[in-house]
């Protein structure tokens, strides 16, 4: 009886296309069903994608596009999550691929995309032009958000800087520090004798990957100078008393070489000791060992948000930290606590001429405490972090913050930077496109004619 019903009702489908005098091509139900189905795995990856599970994402974005290739924006969402893996060659090809699908052009989200992986390639008079593109096309919230009247400043920053003639400063340390893993906070300590810095290399401590971008945990490394060789050497993570399974870094070491700072993040080990990323500090004993590194215990500066990336004045007396507390409204923030006796007091935010509601990071606070080095991504810059440094006033004031210019600085992520007038060098870390592959290496900066910038 069903058959019959059918067969009938199929009749009057089409006898009444041809009573209309044409014939009405049946819906294919298998490319309906295929629609839907990619549509549900796209918003899956995007709730992984804004939860911070940018790989376990991009399977989902992958796995939307091959059963929907008309969809735009699984494209666009690849694009995404490889400019954040800081894979902008291959961000810039999804990107590329999402145009040629049928109404992306009309996506100012996806202009700005496009705009952003140009811009972190150098290629700055393109960025430009698709960031107007997008500014015409998303809406002033969004805009906003996206900080598209920013990136067009900073193209316009990036383009004068390159046109000066300014010779940049920096130079790659060599193999024997850097690696094909990402490198970082460089610090120099016992006159030049000593490089302390973090890698996220396959002989962490542990050997595990973090779940977020399934790289390794980072551990700390220390390096020797070797007169004979001209060169760092000796170069380990064995570091008595240092080193977690989870995330480590040292952030201060002070001139006399007795105290130190570091950030710690347990959170996705076996063991949970932090609540987040929190500082912890560490002295030398008699034995000239480095003690075991302790949380720092005062609910001003360790919360259950990101605190890390901490500074000091030589003194010991006011340190300088990084935290996302405020995150509701602006990314990361510099904060600044200053002891009270034997105890940390309260800390508080910088001033808004610091702080952006951008990203404010990496601090490196000068000896006598006159000078604030930091990277932001929130300031007029060549794009991504740049380094600016701030200068105090008599009234104890912070200045406003100068970018250091094309002598350090490059389209892409300039970070811990931290000065040695002494030794007439700098350290930094930076983001280089090499051969299509993104990495973050260690440089170091001659100073030897380096004045810092007031206004």
């Amino acid at each position: 009886m069903k058959f019959i019903i059918s067969f009938c009702l199929s009749l009057f489908v089409i006898n009444f296309s041809f009573a209309n005098g044409k014939f009405t091509k049946p819906v294919d139900s298998s490319n309906i069903i295929a629609k839907t189905i990619a549509t549900k795995i796209l918003n899956d990856g995007i709730a992984l994608y804004q939860q911070g599970r940018n790989q376990e994402a991009l399977i989902k974005f992958r796995e939307a596009s091959e059963k929907d290739p008309g969809n735009w924006k699984s494209v666009f969402y690849i694009s995404k999550v490889s400019y954040d893996q800081r894979n902008y060659p291959l961000a810039l090809s999804q990107i590329k691929s999402a145009f040629k699908i049928k109404d992306a052009v009309k996506s100012g989200d996806l202009m700005e995309q496009y705009a952003r992986s140009l811009h972190r390639l150098g290629k700055i008079d393109s960025a430009m032009f698709y960031y107007k593109k997008a500014k015409g096309l998303l809406t002033k919230s969004l805009n906003k958000e996206l900080h598209v009247e920013l990136h067009i400043k900073q193209c316009e920053f990036a383009k004068k800087e390159m046109a000066s003639g300014k010779k940049s400063k920096r130079k790659t340390m060599s193999r024997r520090v850097n690696s094909k893993f990402h490198e970082y906070a460089p610090i120099i300590c016992d006159s030049g004798r000593v490089l302390y810095f973090t890698s996220r290399r396959s002989d962490t401590k542990g050997k595990s990957l973090n779940p977020a971008d399934q790289q390794y945990f980072e551990d700390i490394y220390i390096a020797k100078w070797n007169p004979k060789i001209n060169d760092w050497d000796s170069t380990t993570n064995k570091i008595r008393k240092f080193n977690s399974p989870g995330f480590d870094a040292l952030t201060y070491i002070s001139p006399d070489f007795k105290r130190g700072l570091l950030t710690v993040n347990t959170e996705a080990c076996v063991k949970v000791t932090t609540r987040g990323s929190d500082i912890f500090e560490t002295k030398k004993g008699r034995s000239g060992i480095f003690s075991t590194p302790r949380i720092i215990k005062n609910k001003t500066i360790n919360t259950t948000f990101f605190e890390g990336s901490a500074t000091m004045t030589s003194d010991g007396k006011t340190m300088y930290f990084v935290t996302d507390r405020n995150y509701e409204k602006k990314a990361t923030d510099l904060w600044v606590v200053k002891k009270e006796g034997r105890k940390w007091g309260k800390a508080k935010a910088l001033p808004d001429i610091i702080n952006t509601s951008g990203r404010e990071t990496t601090p490196y606070i000068t000896p006598d405490g006159k000078h604030l080095f930091f990277s932001s991504n929130g300031h007029v810059g060549m794009g991504g972090f740049d380094i600016y440094v701030s200068t105090k006033n008599k009234k104890g004031e912070w200045g406003k913050p100068i970018n250091l210019g094309s002598i350090v600085n490059t389209v892409n992520d300039d970070t811990h930077f931290q000065y040695y007038p002494e030794l007439k060098k700098a350290v930094m870390a930076s983001l280089e496109v090499k051969k299509g592959k993104s990495n973050i290496d260690i440089y170091e900066v001659d100073v030897t004619n380096f004045t810092i910038p007031k206004k």
